[in-house]
């Protein structure tokens, strides 16, 4: 594998064209750029000075197909980020109504000062 160091990291150059092939890619598939591991699905493709490249969700930047490898893992719904927004404002309500909060404001001045 092909490489340079950076600050005492090896970071490997992907000069292979192990990527995907436009054939491959479909609208609304997940994909990971290697090099950065930004992951997101793929919005549209288009050719640019002949090359293909599609468009991520995550990051609206063109990502060259043959770079592309297929995403795997578990994906988190909307539904389930909403979800989990809602448990952490339930346990700030909680923690905000309750003694918890005057405990913690207690054991300080009260100043605002950054302390720096």
């Amino acid at each position: 594998m092909n490489g340079f160091f950076y600050s005492n990291t090896f970071i490997a150059e992907y000069t292979s064209c192990s990527g995907m092939l436009a054939a491959e890619i479909t609208l609304g598939m997940r994909v990971r750029y290697p090099r950065t591991g930004t992951t997101g699905t793929i919005l549209r493709i288009e050719q640019v000075r002949g090359e293909p490249y599609a468009e991520l969700d995550s990051t609206k930047l063109l990502y060259r197909i043959d770079y592309l490898i297929p995403a795997t893992g578990p994906e988190k719904s909307a539904k389930g980020i909403v979800d989990d927004a809602k448990k952490v404002i339930e346990r700030e309500k909680e923690f905000a109504s309750g003694s918890g909060l005057v405990d913690a404001w207690k054991g300080t001045d009260q100043s605002c000062e950054g302390g720096g």
